[in-house]
């Protein structure tokens, strides 16, 4: 019996009322995340990360398929058979798997057009031991969202994170909860690749932060400070030349980036955690950018000066 018709056995899942796909579609909503500290992963770039994740530490519960979807997508039916049968986080048990109708995954899913496939993941938090210290995570580049609560920006800013080295992702309390179905989704599979940590109290965190060693800066539009001017710093460092004007804070350094809410931004207390404030420039008539446009600016500038130090 090959795989396929192994997905198929007992029987293909056909019915959009049963209880385990109910059960599926109420981990669309937070408190039913929270009790079972499981969240949806939909589409097959999303679930493609989270098989390859789950082969080197586990995270998966279960995984469903349409027949078209995985006759269509090769790698993950190939990753699927991997995983088959590996033990999931919960003692006792192995990752369930299935082949399902559209139907049923439309009635699992919270997205409009779910693609075929989706899995249950189980919550990646990591814990402050994870942070410092020895055999931590110890991060030389953080990003911090502090209150965005657009699900969209987000998960944007995960995967900018994840693409530009970031060691760590912080979302502080009133933050949009990371394992809503709209943030998941757009991380694209970035929210396996990069340790997070939430509902952090951040005066503390940063306060942490800074007995490590990093620098705190503030993604400010009214900063003093010019993101412009601390490249040009950093590019002057590496190829050796003193600038008679050179800013205070070096780029290269072990870095956390405070990233505020889309309507108010950065909160006064929020700012004052920050050593430094630093505005991106805008040079046309736009009022300010998109948090997750300013976030990829910034963690782009610090990675770039941190690996040609």
């Amino acid at each position: 019996m090959d795989f396929k018709e192994r997905l198929c056995t007992p029987v293909m899942m056909e019915n959009p009322h049963a209880d385990r796909v109910k059960d599926i579609a109420k981990l669309a909503t937070r408190s039913v995340r929270t009790k079972k500290k499981q969240f949806l992963v939909e589409g097959p770039q999303a679930v493609r990360e989270a098989l390859k994740a789950h082969l080197e530490n586990p995270v998966l519960d279960a995984v469903y398929i349409t027949e078209a979807a995985f006759e269509r997508h090769d790698d993950i039916a190939e990753l699927m058979e991997e995983v088959h049968g590996t033990p999931t986080p919960e003692a006792g048990r192995k990752v369930f798997m299935r082949m399902v109708t559209d139907e049923v995954l439309d009635a699992m899913a919270g997205a409009v057009t779910p693609q075929g496939v989706l899995a249950v993941s189980f919550m990646l938090d990591k814990t402050p031991a994870d942070i410092w210290g020895a055999d931590a995570i110890n991060p030389h580049l953080v990003a911090v969202l502090a209150r965005v609560q657009d699900p969209g920006n987000a998960g944007t800013i995960i995967r900018t994170a994840d693409a530009a080295g970031a060691d760590l992702v912080v979302l502080s309390k009133g933050t949009v909860d990371v394992y809503n179905p709209k943030v998941v989704r757009s991380t694209a599979g970035s929210i396996f690749h990069v340790p997070m940590i939430s509902g952090v109290e951040l005066e503390e965190f940063a306060e942490d932060a800074k007995a490590q060693g990093i620098g705190v800066l503030a993604a400010d539009g009214y900063g003093k400070v010019n993101l412009n001017d601390l490249e040009d710093a950093a590019a002057a460092k590496r190829l050796g030349v003193e600038l008679e004007n050179k800013p205070k804070y070096d780029l290269s350094r072990k870095t956390m980036w405070l990233f505020g809410n889309e309507a108010q931004g950065l909160s006064p207390e929020e700012k004052r955690l920050a050593n430094t404030r630093v505005a991106v420039p805008v040079h046309g008539s736009a009022e300010s950018l998109n948090v997750s446009i300013a976030a990829a600016v910034c963690l782009y500038a610090s990675a770039r000066a941190i690996h040609e130090a």
